[in-house]
Parts: structure tokens; sequence; C-alpha cells
């Protein structure tokens, strides 16, 4: 028998970055337990396959294209989603982008690049949504944030900076709607393999030191975080607001020395 404290039936939920990788696989997890999901990305032609291919059988899954960066499109989205479905129960900020590169090669251009998809665009989001779950007094946003949160890698220090900064965003928005009927969590997933990162990751060296130092001994998958973020989406996380919960085999636990203890 299905717990109903788990239920997210019924509910409206959006997901930005919503057509590929970690985002396509939280709102396929969505859809397949009964709720009405509306996903967004760039590119139409991108939007609709995806939702071709996650809609279980009598399900709603929308798609509507949405550059986060884009104030005035994000304007459009918000007016579209309320008038077709009327409200959203739960917003999943999830695009995001990365450039991997050493700081002193950055551009001004890159460094605006990143922040305005995996910061600005969240922000502004959020407002846009929240204004409207503010009247309703309820509603649910869930942050995608990073690893880097904590402990920034090298050579991805805009990223790292934008991560952290929807990490306190996630936190100050908690203090402030709590009151008024809102809960704002966040995740932060480990080393997720997706087609944007399977180039990387496809290396061998990459391979070792990511399963050495991740104690479940695997890279993630997207729907590794299905069952966090309907977690917060429902009833079972009630009394939970402004956290971050790691969803990363393990990963922030400690590091691994380079010492064989099985022959000591």
């Amino acid at each position: 028998m299905a717990d109903e404290l788990f239920s997210v039936a019924g509910q409206v939920v959006l997901v930005s970055g919503g057509s590929r990788g970690i985002g396509r696989g939280i709102a396929e997890g969505f859809a397949r337990r009964g709720a009405k999901v509306i996903i967004t990305g760039r590119e139409s032609a991108g939007l609709e396959q995806t939702v071709r291919d996650i809609c279980p059988p009598g399900g709603t899954v929308r798609g509507i294209a949405c550059d986060v960066a884009d104030p005035q499109a994000i304007e459009r989205l918000t007016a579209q989603v309320i008038q077709e479905f009327g409200h959203v129960d739960t917003l999943l900020n999830v695009a995001g982008v990365n450039r991997r590169m050493l700081a002193e090669r950055l551009s001004e251009a890159d460094y605006d690049y990143i922040l305005g998809i995996n910061l600005k665009g969240p922000f502004l989001l959020s407002l846009a949504i929240g204004k409207h779950m503010l009247q309703r007094g309820q509603g649910n946003q869930i942050n995608i944030v990073s690893l880097n949160n904590e402990r920034p890698l090298k050579g991805v220090m805009p990223y790292a900076v934008s991560k952290s900064g929807l990490g306190q965003m996630t936190r100050s928005l908690a203090l402030e709607w709590g009151p008024r009927g809102i809960r704002v969590n966040a995740i932060a997933p480990g080393f997720i393999l997706t087609d944007l990162t399977r180039k990387l990751w496809s290396q061998p060296k990459m391979q070792e030191w990511g399963q050495t130092n991740t104690p479940l001994r695997r890279l993630g998958k997207p729907e590794d975080m299905v069952g966090t973020a309907v977690f917060l989406a429902s009833e079972a996380s009630a009394f939970m607001t402004g956290q971050v919960l790691y969803v990363d085999g393990g990963f922030g636990c400690g590091l691994n020395w380079p010492i064989d203890f099985e022959s000591q």
C-alpha cells in the first residue's frame, strides 16, 4: 500500500532545466508518481522530445521554452503556467551551466554567463513563482546546488560561487517565507553521469578518482535524485526548510588516503 505521506500525486511541479540530465530525471520521477509536470529549457525541440520520452500514459508533462537568464522569458513562463495550471505546488531550480578553466583565463562574459543561469535565473524564477505561492499561503521550492558549496573544486570558480550563492538564497528565502507557508530546501548532488559529463567521466583516471573517493563506489545517476526531491516536495518533510541535503554517495564524508590498509 502506498504511503500518502510521500505522495506528490496531483501536484503541479515546475522543473527548470528539465529537458536533460538531472532535471529530466527528476521531472520523469514526478510524472511517474502522478504529478502534473512542466519542464523548461532553452531549446523547444529538445523539450518536445523529452516530453514524448518521459510522459507516462494518461500523465501530464508540458514543455515551455524559457531561458532562465532572461527576466522577460521568466515573466512569460510564469504567466503561462499560472494561466494554464492555476498555481505551482513545487518549483525545482535545476538549470545550470559550467565552464572548466583557471580563474585568470575567465572572461567577464564567462562569469556573467555562468552566474546569470546558475544564480540570477533561480533568483528571478523563485521570486516570480514565489509571489503566487505567497498569495496562496503554501508552496515548496527545491534548488539544486553542489558539492562545491562547501569545498570548491579547482578550475570551476564561477560555478562554485554561483552554487554557494544559491545555497545561501535557499536559507534566506526559507527564513523569510517560512512564516507564510513556503518551504525552501536544496539538494547537493555528487558526481552524476549525464550526457554532458559522460566524456569527462569516461577517462580512466577520472573514474578511478571518483570511485576511490565515493564510499558507494559508483557515479550517481539522475534518477538517484528522485527520492530526495519527492521527499522534499511531500508532507513527509513538512517540518523541514532551509536545509541542504547531500546526495553524493558519501563523497562528503572525507577523503581516502592512497594507503593499502588491507596489507598492513
